[in-house]
């Protein structure tokens, strides 16, 4: 597995230092017990109004019962070529309107972000990748899988153990092995004003 661990400016988690997206997957099978955890992390991730929207496909290569080929071909043809190897495949959806009276939640996407987030860095505590993809038919997913209106596809979850041994598309080991990049604090944390980094980011 390839070390990916980032240089960080200033001192953060190991787990989230660790986390990063691969493209190649060995086949090793993900345990139900891992996935278990990974969607009860995801389960205590903080929602506007203890809400809760999120909702989620999962599909496992080695079930036998088909789901994983199903969001499989919702994903783009880019997607494809590599989310095949990874052996779960995750839809992840969320509801737009709150169960208590049937009003817009305006949070439900950002709320969805925050169970996600807790599902990758538990998953890297495993041992574990995941690859989030905006890249998917939305509408054929939720046609597939009978999702109901007031419900959105919003994005896909590609999950296993980073590996490029198994992989012989020669771009896509290369794209695991390159360095990784970010914006400094700078180019997001303000202060006075829109646009004007905070003193302590700069």
């Amino acid at each position: 597995m390839t070390d990916k661990t980032a240089d960080t400016n200033h001192p953060i988690h190991a787990s989230l230092a660790t986390r990063w997206s691969p493209y190649c997957f060995a086949p090793t099978p993900v345990s139900q017990a891992d996935l278990a955890s990974l969607f009860e992390a995801a389960r205590w991730a903080a929602s506007s109004f203890n809400e809760q929207p999120w909702r989620f496909i999962v599909g496992q290569a080695d079930a036998g019962d088909g789901v994983h080929r199903r969001i499989l071909k919702c994903l783009v043809e880019a997607n494809q070529h590599w989310a095949a190897n990874a052996p779960v495949l995750v839809l992840a959806l969320t509801a737009k309107r709150f169960t208590k009276n049937d009003k817009p939640n305006g949070a439900h996407q950002h709320d969805l972000g925050l169970a996600v987030g807790n599902l990758v860095v538990e998953a890297t505590t495993r041992g574990l990748a995941c690859h989030q993809m905006s890249g998917i038919d939305a509408d054929a997913a939720a046609a597939e899988f009978s999702v109901p209106e007031d419900v959105t596809v919003l994005t896909a979850i590609a999950i296993g153990t980073a590996d490029t041994a198994h992989v012989a598309d020669d771009d896509l080991v290369a794209r695991d092995r390159g360095e990784r990049a970010r914006k400094p604090l700078s180019a997001f944390v303000f202060g006075a004003e829109y646009g004007q980094s905070a003193d302590w980011s700069r």
